[in-house]
């Protein structure tokens, strides 16, 4: 996400003739899409992607399975595990 953020604000000072981004060749101004797109590849193909939504689908069902066990009184809220 940060290279499109990176990119379009480069774009943007491009087309707005913003020194000394105006002077840039267009190769330099669009790089940080091309790194998004590398970024995207890397992510799927090595598995991060579908790892972090599944760490974060674990946290979800953990914090539920905390308020479960509050509400029906089986833990005490006050202690935690550690």
């Amino acid at each position: 996400m940060a290279f499109v953020i990176l990119g379009v604000i480069l774009l943007l000072l491009k087309y707005l003739e913003v020194d000394p981004v105006a002077a840039w060749s267009w190769l330099w101004v669009l790089s940080p899409f091309a790194g998004a797109a590398v970024w995207w590849a890397w992510a799927d193909k090595s598995g991060y992607t579908q790892r972090k939504a599944m760490e974060a689908m674990d946290a979800k069902k953990e914090a539920r399975r905390q308020r479960a066990m509050e509400a029906t009184g089986q833990v005490d809220p006050r202690k935690r595990k550690r």
